[in-house]
């Protein structure tokens, strides 16, 4: 278990999936830029946050709830959590577990089953450090709760479609195993080195990172005396 003191970012998981440097100039050195792709994502957020909570017959829709888990060690902020109110008896607990499916919510009556949903701009398609990011809202949600979360969704807003994910056994060891791994690069203090692929041209850290540059294995003095020649 985490103190609440040791608690990171639940979206600093999305830069480890890209690239543990990015991740590492983020958390460690306080470094950070936008570009094309981070701005429109951005106001997709802050336009999700800033509507209201609604009701649509049987379901309750809470925006910007605040997330913990001192099992994972990570905070946040939801974008959409949907409750779903739960019509079955027999789905109130999971069998030989006594974790329910459900929970109150304030002036309603029965249980409400919670739904998480993360919405991103662009396209719809699969990404592992999305699907991670929403899972570990999923794990944040049963701490807290005392639920047990089956599945959420990924909205994209260029499609104006939704991506089903589902909870299972293995997106859940994908997503412990990235925590533990942005807490050993905190704890380390060391930031990774440098290593250009192709998708650092997407990135917006790529002036501040160098990857071509630092990346590199030649010393300072070679490319010096070749900067001077």
């Amino acid at each position: 278990m985490f103190s609440e003191e040791d608690l990171l970012p639940l979206s600093s998981l999305q830069h480890l999936l890209f690239c543990n440097r990015r991740a590492a100039l983020v958390l460690l050195e306080g470094i950070w830029d936008e570009n094309r792709f981070t701005a429109v994502g951005r106001l997709v957020h802050d336009r999700v946050h800033t509507a209201e909570t609604e009701s649509r017959n049987d379901i309750r829709i809470s925006r910007g709830l605040f997330l913990r888990s001192l099992r994972l060690g990570l905070t946040g902020k939801t974008d959409v959590v949907e409750f779903h109110r739960i019509q079955e008896s027999c789905d109130l607990e999971l069998q030989g577990q006594g974790l329910k499916t459900g929970v109150i919510l304030p002036a309603t009556q029965g249980l409400w089953r919670p739904f998480p949903v993360e919405y991103k701009s662009g396209y719809l398609r699969h990404e592992e450090g999305y699907e991670i990011q929403l899972c570990a809202q999923a794990m944040c949600l049963e701490e807290m709760l005392e639920v047990q979360i089956a599945e959420g969704a990924l909205f994209y807003s260029k499609t104006g479609r939704r991506m089903e994910i589902a909870f299972n056994d293995d997106l859940r060891k994908r997503t412990e195993e990235s925590a533990r791994r942005l807490h050993e690069i905190v704890r380390s203090g060391v930031t990774p080195t440098a290593q250009y692929e192709k998708k650092c041209d997407k990135c917006s850290l790529i002036s501040m990172c160098m990857p071509k540059t630092t990346g590199t294995k030649k010393s300072v003095r070679s490319y010096w005396e070749k900067a001077l020649e």
